[in-house]
């Protein structure tokens, strides 16, 4: 990740080139890595803390696809507004674990009414007969249940809650690259080092047994609007 060039840092505002002059290219540990981003100026407003992991895996082959939900020790500082596919008898139970709404086929004609006010649907395995149609719909806007990002489950209620308290769903790119929120800037370096840690076991112990050499290829992190910073790779656990 080089850096800029001169030419390219004059046309930027004296924040921002304060930032990327004083930053470094070099790969840091993990702790020194959170700790150099929080010494970024910043915005006025609490900015997302990102990581981005760049993976050796082929994404054309779907043996290779990274894809799931985490829910991470500290949270990422926002709720989600989630509704729920699920039977008479579970619907009260959703709606007072956080779900905007609950219910079944009337929940489906609402979607088909065009409704879409909300982040993350989840359902009940028996529920997917019901919804299969709002594929179309849902599908291209990444809202469909899924039993790949733990969407689908037996336990709605519980899963309500972790979404509605932020859980995190991940999905590589079409360049082998996962993209996920951390928290905000905020947060103490310890919370953020805590998700950070986390999300990158997470991902590490989903290598695909197809994948040969270097599974994880990079990481960094950055804010919203400050620059990223190189994090050293942990060195396979073995078993």
């Amino acid at each position: 990740m080089a850096t800029k060039s001169p030419d390219v840092l004059k046309r930027l505002g004296k924040r921002q080139r304060a930032n990327y002059e004083t930053r470094k290219d070099d790969v840091q540990s993990m702790p020194s890595a959170i700790a150099a981003l929080k010494q970024f100026k910043g915005p006025k407003f609490d900015q997302t803390v990102e990581v981005v992991m760049h993976l050796g895996i082929d994404p054309r082959q779907a043996d290779q696809a990274i894809r799931g939900s985490v829910a991470l020790p500290a949270g990422i500082g926002q709720t989600k507004r989630v509704i729920a596919f699920c039977d008479a008898k579970t619907e009260q139970d959703a709606l007072a674990a956080g779900a905007i709404k609950a219910g079944g086929e009337e929940l489906v004609r609402e979607i088909e009414g065009g409704f879409f006010d909300f982040d993350v649907a989840v359902a009940s395995p028996d529920m997917m007969r019901v919804i299969s149609k709002l594929g179309r719909v849902l599908g291209p806007k990444g809202l469909m249940p899924s039993p790949k990002a733990g969407t689908v489950t037996p336990d709605v209620v519980n899963a309500v809650k972790e979404y509605a308290a932020g859980k995190v769903e991940y999905r590589n790119d079409k360049f082998g690259n996962i993209h996920a929120p951390i928290g905000k800037m905020s947060f103490k370096e310890g919370d953020l080092l805590a998700n950070l840690e986390h999300f990158v076991t997470t991902i590490e112990k989903l290598r695909p047994s197809a994948v040969k050499g270097n599974y994880i290829k990079k990481i960094a992190i950055s804010g919203t609007m400050t620059p990223s910073v190189l994090v050293e790779i942990p060195a396979p656990k073995t078993a």
